[in-house]
């Protein structure tokens, strides 16, 4: 059986948000070419990835001399300097890279990058803002992750009159129109020696499953009826 090809990635900035960029593609076993205008954050990088290069990137002359028919996906992961971001974008898509993620620190940034050829982009600010406020204003809420601009999927607390009951009484999915695809449940028990052990699993219910008070449901739907699940 053939090898399946290795993928190649290209970073592009260096940053706090590019190097982590490059740190965990690298842990997983991508082969990273970073790319940064900026010497010390090559030199920061140098060890961590397959090959790093010294170079501007907004430089279509430049940057046509890197051997761009190799690279499967490109991460513009400049941000504050929204000129570089944009120009950078554009290059890449002028030389035929086939996937382009480019980060964006505002919607117009985000309309711009679209609009010069990235495939995907990611707002972190607007992202995190949301997830913060979303924190704030429900904290039995851990955590809510888009999948598509309505439909999300959200850690939640057990709601204090679901505990003891089983998802087939409560059948959630018909009366608030969601679904509990997993519950994260921590257990406590003693070793050996009399210390206490903690254990955390991942519950794939049953509709006979009872929810226990420390139970942490991931349940998937629509914004809307994610929002009154919340408020329960």
């Amino acid at each position: 059986m053939a090898k399946e090809k290795e993928k190649i990635f290209a970073v592009l900035g260096l940053g706090t948000f590019g190097g982590k960029v490059c740190e965990v593609l690298a842990q997983k076993g991508g082969k990273v070419i970073a790319i940064d205008r900026d010497p010390e954050l090559i030199e920061k990088v140098k060890n961590t990835v397959f090959q790093s290069i010294l170079l501007n990137t907004t430089d279509e002359v430049a940057m046509s001399q890197i051997p761009y028919e190799d690279i499967d996906v490109a991460v513009v992961a400049i941000g504050e300097n929204i000129e570089a971001s944009i120009l950078t974008t554009a290059v890449l898509k002028r030389l035929g890279i086939p996937y382009i993620l480019a980060r964006a620190v505002s919607e117009i940034h985000h309309q711009v990058l679209r609009q010069v050829g990235a495939d995907e982009v990611v707002n972190i600010e607007i992202d995190q803002g949301q997830r913060l406020a979303q924190k704030l204003i429900s904290p039995e809420v851990l955590d809510r992750i888009s999948i598509t601009d309505n439909i999300s999927v959200s850690e939640v607390y057990v709601p204090k009159d679901f505990i003891g009951n089983t998802l087939e009484k409560l059948n959630i999915r018909k009366k608030l129109h969601i679904n509990i695809v997993a519950i994260l449940r921590t257990t406590l028990s003693v070793d050996e020696e009399g210390n206490p052990v903690k254990t955390d699993n991942a519950v794939f219910p049953d509709a006979d499953e009872i929810l226990l008070e420390s139970d942490i449901l991931l349940v998937v739907g629509k914004n809307e009826d994610l929002d009154k699940f919340s408020n329960l």
